[in-house]
């Protein structure tokens, strides 16, 4: 008898009524009932998950088979169970509570065979809310690295994989691990595969995720995630050296597993469990947090990886509280480098070196969120007059490079989602044109800009914006006026009358419009000395 295409692994907990619908994307796939086995393992489920189960075999015999035991505490179990029954040429794990587009088998095994692949990834999108990684899903790639593309973001075991792979390295899931358990199997296919092909031209699959959020990813403890990551990457140290390879794959574990241990849940956490954690991530800091993967870290990560490293249980939760409750710190400017001021900073008690804190990475966003408006207004000398503006910035140190500029036409698309942009190498500064003090406020946590502006007589709306040095780029920085009130719009000038104004724009940005005011031919005079009237009134 010639053995199907494929098999598809079901591991099955309590998961009625998406199983239902789960199953009815299986047996209704485009490569044909006789090119598929479907092994649906019930893991001693309490609802009517195992009556599902067997309905769907009692309709197709010759395609879903079903096997009960008693609940194992995971997918693990199950999976391997089917696997040693499995007689696919290939193998596909899908979660019971997700479903397959309608021809997603049939294309991934023409890649697979076309392609001579043993590991086939189809792209994946999520419903309802789940979250899945995009980033690898860029276009069909017949041959993809593990170690030189985003797929450690992927690491899932919903992928097709060649059975003979599979069972000549005898490829099986840790029973042991309450999640994550998939990663080792993925990891070490993917290391032993000849292969890896990524198909993104179609919905493969789709990721649910249920009303209550029960799957096992959304369950587990800071402990039980942090036990697993320890296994996870050791079984990952034992297959892949040392390295820029490692660290490829490692770098995944920091910036996901690890970093989510220290979000803003970790300080609410008993003393008990913040000390464990930071414990259990120094000694995964220690083995595999190399100086590449340092320097690749935002330091945001970066920091609060070192807190935990050094047992400042305190000073690192402060320093998540701090960020979620008042944003970033401010970046201390020394010459020509950042640092981001944490808990910690400097503190011989701590006696975490400079290079954690210092900034790397665009910063875009954080002095944006940190460049507050405190005042707005004019000042009149004359026939001069001046835009006076009060600023608090995020930067403290050296900040002799801030200073504010009204700049003619709109910011690039670039800059819209993070409200600033670092400039281009090559982009020219504004000259500088104006007054400017600056003096350490908020505790030594922020710089006050004080900018006296002269506003030249003409007809234009310019933005105003703040340009500062960081870690050698420029930013450039829209003022947003945040509700505060602005001065009322003024009239200057007897030899050459301008009227000037200061409003938000639709962005909430501070625009300053001026326009020349004058006596047409068309004898609106009258009109136009009414409106000066009122101006001077103002």
């Amino acid at each position: 008898m010639t053995p199907p295409d494929v098999t598809v692994v079901v591991a099955v907990y309590n998961t009625m009524p998406y199983l239902t619908e789960c199953l009815n994307s299986l047996v209704g796939q485009s490569i044909g009932l006789e090119r598929l086995e479907v092994i649906a393992v019930n893991d001693g489920s309490t609802d009517e998950s195992g009556k599902e189960l067997d309905r769907f075999a009692a309709k197709y015999p010759d395609t879903v088979k079903v096997l009960h035991q008693a609940n194992a505490g995971g997918p693990a179990a199950p999976s391997n169970r089917a696997l040693d029954i499995a007689t696919g040429r290939f193998v596909y794990f899908i979660g019971s509570d997700d479903y397959l587009g309608d021809e997603a088998l049939e294309r991934m095994v023409a890649c697979a065979d076309k392609h001579d692949s043993d590991v086939v990834i189809g792209k994946m999108v999520g419903t309802n809310g789940r979250y899945v990684h995009q980033k690898l899903y860029t276009g069909n790639m017949p041959d993809i690295s593990l170690y030189d593309s985003v797929l450690p973001y992927t690491l899932a075991n919903t992928k097709l994989f060649r059975r003979s792979l599979v069972e000549k390295h005898g490829l099986r899931f840790p029973e042991d691990l309450p999640v994550g358990s998939d990663q080792p199997f993925t990891i070490e296919a993917c290391v032993r595969a000849s292969k890896i092909s990524v198909l993104s031209d179609y919905t493969y699959y789709y990721a649910v995720k249920r009303g209550d959020a029960s799957n096992i990813t959304y369950r587990a403890d800071h402990l039980a995630r942090l036990r697993c990551t320890a296994r996870i990457m050791e079984h990952t140290a034992g297959l892949i050296e040392p390295g820029p390879q490692r660290d490829a794959v490692f770098k995944r574990h920091f910036d996901w597993e690890l970093s989510k241990l220290l979000q803003k849940d970790f300080p609410a956490l008993d003393a008990d469990t913040r000390r464990q954690v930071c414990e259990g991530i120094a000694v995964l800091v220690d083995a595999y947090y190399t100086d590449g993967l340092r320097e690749g870290t935002g330091v945001k990560r970066r920091v609060r990886f070192g807190l935990a490293q050094r047992g400042a249980v305190d000073e690192l939760s402060r320093a998540i509280q701090d960020e979620a409750e008042h944003g970033a710190p401010p970046f201390v400017l020394e010459g020509g480098r950042a640092f981001a001021a944490y808990p910690g900073f400097r503190d011989p008690a701590v006696g975490l070196p400079d290079h954690f804190y210092e900034v790397h990475e665009g910063v875009t966003g954080r002095l944006s969120a940190s460049t507050e408006l405190e005042s707005a207004d004019w000042e009149q000398d004359g026939e001069e007059l001046s835009l006076v503006l009060r600023l608090r910035l995020g930067i403290i140190g050296d900040t002799d490079s801030a200073m504010v500029a009204l700049a003619q036409g709109a910011m690039p698309k670039s800059a819209d989602k993070p409200g600033a942009r670092r400039m281009p190498a090559d982009a020219r500064r504004p000259r500088v044109v104006g007054e400017f003090t600056r003096e350490t406020v908020g505790d030594g946590t922020r710089t006050r800009l004080t900018a006296r502006i002269p506003i030249p007589p003409a007809a234009a709306k310019r933005g105003v914006r703040v340009y500062a040095d960081v870690a050698g780029s420029t930013y450039e920085i829209p003022v947003r006026t945040d509700g505060l009130p602005m001065p009322l719009a003024r009239r200057w000038g007897r030899t050459n009358p301008h009227r000037v104004s200061a409003s938000p724009n639709t962005k909430g940005r501070l625009v300053i419009t001026t326009a020349p005011l004058w006596e047409s031919k068309s004898g609106t005079g009258p009109r136009l000395r009414r409106m000066l009237s009122r101006l001077k009134r103002k």
